[in-house]
């Protein structure tokens, strides 16, 4: 089984965050994204990792990264470790296949959240109040049900640990201004207007998937991770079944395995057993070779 790389410490490099899965490094002129093998659930990161997660969400990335490109610019500089500054190249038995140079943006501090389909948060708020994020939708419909047309469904960006916070289109714009929040909903369903029908051919629903944005240089460029198991839900079409929740490429064996424990979902996280690791490992390199036709 592949070694996990479950955190890095870069000596001579500035740590600048780190989050549920990636190590974020400061090299001045542009930023150095690290994906780990971490794995978090219900908001808790484990304490075992998932072997090479962290290489198939950058390869899968850096799909998006290039298929979108006409949509909207990233922030990818390079994934080629060769042409990182000398400082982070001693470190490429680590860094290759799992890192990105990106450039430094400001982040949009708001998840650009779109939903085809009615699952997860979106599914429970509908059951309650028959919308989602204020975007009222027909009644009668059912779990994991395709909608007539996809919505955008914002949401705060919140510190680790902590659960986003799902918010109407003109809360958005009260935080980020209208011209703003209009031209990243424009985007972002033009996003995953274009990723769905591609995923489609391809036999994979992409029910649902968060983007995030940032400025550089007065620009709104597509930063973080794009269309990955971690940000999206992604479906397989040929055992697709509205009424139920549905299997997915992603920590599917992982939430079920936790939901058969005593745990009280706050951390520390329980140790994973071999044969869960195993599966999920699995699950997300099946995506990556179905989406892209690579492995790892």
């Amino acid at each position: 089984m592949t070694k996990v790389v479950y955190q890095t410490n870069f000596e001579g490099l500035t740590l600048r965050n780190r989050g549920k899965v990636r190590d974020i490094y400061d090299l001045g002129e542009s930023l150095l994204i690290v994906a780990t093998d971490r794995i978090s659930a219900f908001d808790v990161v484990l304490p075992n990792g998932i072997p090479g997660k962290g290489k198939v969400l950058t390869k899968i990335s850096l799909f998006w990264f290039d298929f979108l490109r006409e949509v909207i610019p990233n922030h990818l500089i390079t994934a080629d470790v060769k042409e990182y500054p000398p400082e982070a190249r001693k470190f490429v038995d680590i860094l290759e296949g799992r890192s990105m140079l990106v450039k430094k943006a400001d982040p949009v501090p708001i998840e650009c959240v779109v939903r085809g389909y009615l699952a997860g948060s979106g599914w429970k708020e509908y059951r309650e109040t028959g919308a989602v994020c204020g975007v009222s939708l027909p009644p009668g419909l059912r779990e994991s049900e395709k909608l007539p047309e996809p919505i955008f469904t914002p949401a705060t960006k919140e510190e680790v640990g902590e659960h986003d916070v799902n918010i109407t289109f003109e809360e958005m714009c009260e935080r980020v201004g209208r011209d703003v929040s209009e031209k990243l909903r424009d985007v972002s369903l033009e996003l995953y207007r274009r990723a769905s029908e591609y995923a489609a051919t391809r036999g994979i629903i992409i029910a649902d998937t968060k983007f995030e944005f940032g400025f550089s240089e007065g620009e709104i460029i597509l930063i973080d991770e794009v269309l990955t198991p971690d940000s999206s839900r992604f479906w397989p079409a040929d055992k697709y079944e509205p009424g139920r929740s549905q299997e997915s490429f992603d920590k599917q064996y992982v939430r079920d395995y936790l939901l058969t424990l005593d745990w009280d979902r706050t951390a520390p996280g329980p140790l994973l057993p071999e044969e869960v690791v195993k599966k999920t490992a699995e699950k997300y390199r099946e995506a990556l070779r179905i989406l892209t036709g690579e492995d790892i």
